[in-house]
């Protein structure tokens, strides 16, 4: 939308503060009228009076001041005996140039108050406009800005020069567009990734029954059972990933949950050893329960199918966070790699469809962890291979306070 001219902000900024001005100077030559007007109406009531040596008055008269070129003012009195006297006051010395020095109305500026307050306003004016023009041309920019970003160049970013407002509305603006792209951008792979993974299972389960015959042998079932069993677990995945993105969505009720129980529970079903850690009682957290054991889970069996031996859980209370370890004897995950394997379907070089999951298992334990006020990262294992380190904050500690 292009903006008519007379409603340009910097236009209209400096036609206010001109106005202003323009205002003030009103005022002023309004006041300084009034105020010549109520010296002249005290002079129209001023007498001279003539007195001699015994004190009586020989003359009086109202003052009427005469003006003679050349010469100081002039008074005329009237005396009592009918004749006129003029009494004249010097003229003040003159300094260096002609121009007298006393005070009076010789002193005046050489020009009116009126003429002062319109070159005031004439300063006020040329002044302010550089000054407006430089703040408005900044907002013109952000304006610029986000109309191209809105338009769909999602890598636009505003200038952040300077301490002012403008600059901190800048640096929200990249911060949000940065948020909005780093999303899109992630759904987008979302999508792209998960059309991959679930043609691979689709593709299997079409050649199975095509090649399956009148009567299948129990190896087909069996990978037709495991096709359709990993779709299934692809598919929920993929929606509780798109759920927990989401952080407007109800995804569960606040209860508090016994970890320790929790965690044993789910180092039982995949043969983890179990280290039990610190008193049972303190390891609590407030959260969802169905989803903090699919965070354990996804991190139980991923060390099982990485790992190439015992997999070791342990749960400590350090602080007022509850921290869980789950170590494998694996060959590790290289240092520039730990962040990247949280991504939605990233797998590490080599690693094949053969090996198990799709890549979105470490990706739901950091979204789960970060739903819970929590955060999860990867390290060294102490005898060697990986070890995933999960923190959550205490239940006492979060209280009431969650939202979702």
């Amino acid at each position: 939308m292009k903006i008519p001219f007379h409603q340009r902000l910097y236009l209209r900024i400096w036609l206010a503060v001109i106005a202003t001005v323009a205002i003030l100077a009103l005022v002023a030559a309004w006041l300084s009228k009034l105020e010549v007007e109520n010296d002249r109406a005290q002079r129209a009531d001023r007498e001279i009076i003539v007195r001699n040596g015994a004190g009586e008055i020989i003359g009086q008269a109202p003052i009427r001041l005469l003006r003679v070129p050349g010469q100081g003012p002039e008074f005329q009195v009237a005396m009592k005996d009918g004749s006129t006297l003029l009494i004249q006051l010097p003229r003040p010395p003159e300094r260096p140039g002609g121009r007298p020095s006393g005070g009076g109305p010789r002193n005046r500026m050489p020009f009116s108050f009126n003429w002062l307050l319109a070159l005031v306003a004439c300063t006020v004016a040329l002044g302010t406009y550089p000054i407006i023009r430089r703040l408005t041309k900044r907002l013109e920019g952000v304006e610029r800005g986000v109309k191209q970003w809105g338009e769909g160049d999602l890598s636009l970013r505003l200038p952040t020069q300077g301490r002012d407002e403008v600059t901190a509305l800048a640096k929200g603006f990249n911060d949000a567009a940065g948020r909005v792209q780093a999303l899109l951008l992630s759904h987008k792979a979302l999508l792209a990734n998960a059309s991959h993974e679930l043609r691979s299972p689709l593709t299997r389960i079409r050649m199975g029954i095509e090649l399956m015959g009148s009567s299948p042998s129990p190896a087909f079932k069996d990978e037709i059972s495991r096709n359709i069993q990993e779709l299934d677990q692809l598919i929920d995945e993929i929606l509780l990933a798109s759920r927990l993105d989401a952080s407007e969505t109800d995804i569960g009720t606040l209860e508090a949950v016994d970890m320790a129980g929790l965690l044993a529970e789910e180092c039982a079903r995949v043969h983890a050893d179990l280290d039990p850690g610190d008193d049972a009682s303190a390891l609590v957290v407030q959260g969802v329960s169905r989803l903090l054991r699919r965070m354990v889970r996804n991190l139980l069996e991923n060390a099982r199918r990485h790992g190439a031996g015992t997999v070791t859980a342990t749960l400590r209370l350090v602080g007022n966070t509850v921290e869980l370890r789950v170590c494998d004897n694996g060959p590790g995950v290289p240092a520039a790699l730990r962040e990247r394997i949280f991504e939605p379907f990233y797998r590490l070089p080599g690693a094949t469809e053969r090996d198990g999951g799709v890549g979105l298992g470490l990706a739901l334990v950091r979204s789960i962890a970060q739903r819970h006020a929590g955060s999860v990262h990867c390290e060294d294992a102490p005898g060697g291979g990986a070890c995933f380190v999960a923190s959550l904050p205490q239940a006492h500690e979060r209280g009431n306070a969650a939202t979702w």
